[in-house]
């Protein structure tokens, strides 16, 4: 299985946020969201990198960006991170493609950092109330028992959660990928850690702002969803693209393991 390279660090108020780059051309910055890594880019960033300089990164506290005790990884820093990166990158007005906690990221990188973008692709974002499920809810309140459980019973809870974000069945080695990182004296508190912090007010905060974002904006959504269902992305098409929305068949939450194909066409022959 080929892997995205992250031969980069850049620092962000004393840590370290990984992150690498393919291609040349006009830039694409893509976001990822919870709880994997720029690697549910893997299959789609090389496609992409033929005509545009793809750049990919970790949020903080995720993937190979640094994980510590008391760290805020929480969605009011990763829009900080974002604009801190675009400007070491020199990069003013990219295209953006986001999924999940990355599409807050960028809609909190607009709304309240100011980014512009050239266009953006959205899809399955966490964007609205209500998200959040009682297993979200239920960490929270024991965040220290859940760090603390025996590494046989997190390799479960990982494979169940993320399969939960997919229609099609993940293969074995995919399910490896994204838990890699959640695993160990390190990645096992820093998984409940990103649970703990998950707070609607950041995004309560931005909604009343929602309306066009001044560039070409699409959205897509996968049809079966459990995370985020189609209402609710039909909810956010009517604040930002006058309701045009593009409901992927055979889909789930997570469209880059479920439908590569249908992001990889939606930048190629985009529906602005």
């Amino acid at each position: 299985m080929e892997k995205l390279d992250l031969p980069h660090r850049s620092r962000f108020g004393g840590q370290s946020v990984a992150w690498g780059a393919i291609g040349e051309g006009d830039p694409l910055v893509m976001i990822h969201g919870t709880p994997f890594s720029s690697q549910v880019w893997r299959n789609i960033a090389p496609h992409l990198a033929a005509t545009r300089k793809v750049y990919y990164f970790d949020l903080l506290g995720y993937g190979h960006s640094d994980k510590h005790e008391g760290q805020d990884v929480s969605l009011k820093v990763q829009n900080r991170v974002l604009a801190h990166l675009l400007a070491e990158w020199g990069v003013e007005t990219p295209s953006v493609i986001c999924h999940d906690f990355g599409a807050t990221t960028a809609l909190r990188g607009h709304y309240v950092e100011g980014l512009r973008y050239r266009d953006i692709t959205i899809f399955d974002a966490v964007a609205l109330a209500p998200w959040g499920s009682p297993f979200v809810a239920h960490v929270r309140r024991y965040e220290a028992a859940f760090a603390g459980i025996p590494a046989y019973v997190q390799d479960a809870l990982l494979a169940a959660y993320l399969q939960s974000a997919a229609h099609k069945t993940l293969r074995p080695e995919v399910i490896d990928l994204y838990s890699a990182p959640w695993r160990g004296l390190v990645g096992q508190p820093a998984f409940y850690r990103q649970i703990a912090q998950m707070d609607i007010g950041y995004t309560d905060e931005i909604e009343p702002r929602y309306g066009p974002l001044g560039c070409p904006t699409q959205i897509l959504w996968g049809a079966h969803d459990g995370w985020i269902p189609v209402p609710l992305g039909e909810r956010l098409a009517n604040l930002l693209t006058g309701g045009r929305i593009t409901i992927v068949p055979g889909a789930g939450h997570l469209l880059q393991e479920d439908a590569p194909e249908a992001v990889v066409a939606a930048m190629l022959n985009p529906k602005w």
